[in-house]
């Protein structure tokens, strides 16, 4: 607990503290309501029903297997590739429901984008990895490309280090660069959301430093959903977060009360460590 009221004052020292408790409820970007997920017969969730605000990062945790990644997925139709799924309820981008028939899911998904736990560079030079979401979308005009390329990898604190050898191989990246090319690949579509899928996992302590102050600064522009299992890591970067178990959303809120005073026992107990 030391550990997490430690990571919630620092993310409180980074950014502009106006004295308030907490974050204030924004406009909903995304809201799911009375949500059920199944794989075939299986139910991965169960009546999932909250809001993601617009321009800040709700953080899921809880457990393996609790569903956070499957409801991450939700939010684009990602799991629309697994075969056999199916839900109930709703989910809403800007009050829109993502899953009505005349949604155009490549659409969809160029509004919310995706970044994956194992960073996935494409077999490609760093400049198509980011060129390549605009040339899918009919972008053929180079110095255009040029231009979205370069806001990419700035936004994504990448440029620096890659500007002078753009016809690389993606490949050749360090791991955490790796990472940041596949954030700046997400943003060069420019979405809406961007959602985040244990983005840390797999990399060293410098570059999940890296990762998670690039977070912190994306928010300003993006709406954010990271799952981590990580709570120290939610705590630094969230501003609201999301506690799964067993398919189930038990607590939902601001950040720091969520660590610091939860409502549900359920909460307690995981965030002190005694389940999970």
């Amino acid at each position: 607990m030391a550990d997490i009221s430690a990571s919630i004052q620092n993310r409180d020292a980074a950014g502009d503290s106006s004295g308030e408790a907490g974050p204030v409820e924004q406009t909903t970007m995304i809201e799911a309501r009375n949500l059920d997920f199944y794989y075939g017969e299986n139910q991965a969730l169960f009546d999932i029903s909250m809001v993601v605000p617009q321009r800040a990062v709700t953080a899921l945790i809880g457990p393996s297997g609790c569903g956070k990644s499957t409801f991450l997925r939700t939010l684009n139709r990602m799991n629309d590739i697994v075969e056999g799924t199916r839900h109930t309820g709703e989910v809403l981008l800007e009050n829109e429901d993502i899953y009505d028939s005349n949604v155009d899911v490549v659409e969809l998904r160029k509004r919310v984008g995706m970044v994956f736990q194992k960073s996935t560079p494409f077999p490609k030079s760093i400049f198509d990895n980011v060129a390549y979401g605009p040339r899918i979308h009919g972008m053929r005009d180079r110095a255009q490309l040029a231009e979205i390329v370069e806001k990419s990898l700035i936004r994504s604190a990448l440029w620096k280090e890659v500007k002078d050898r753009l016809k690389d191989s993606a490949m050749a990246l360090s791991g955490g660069q790796q990472q940041r090319l596949c954030i700046a690949r997400a943003l060069a579509t420019d979405p809406e959301v961007l959602l985040m899928d244990e983005p840390a996992s797999a990399l060293d302590p410098a570059s999940t430093s890296r990762i998670e102050d690039l977070i912190f600064e994306l928010k300003e522009n993006y709406t954010i959903v990271i799952v981590t299992h990580n709570m120290q890591q939610a705590a630094r970067v969230s501003d609201f977060t999301a506690f799964f178990y067993e398919g189930r959303l038990i607590e939902r809120g601001d950040t720091e009360k969520l660590f610091t005073n939860p409502d549900e026992k359920q909460t307690q107990d995981y965030i002190t460590g005694r389940f999970g």
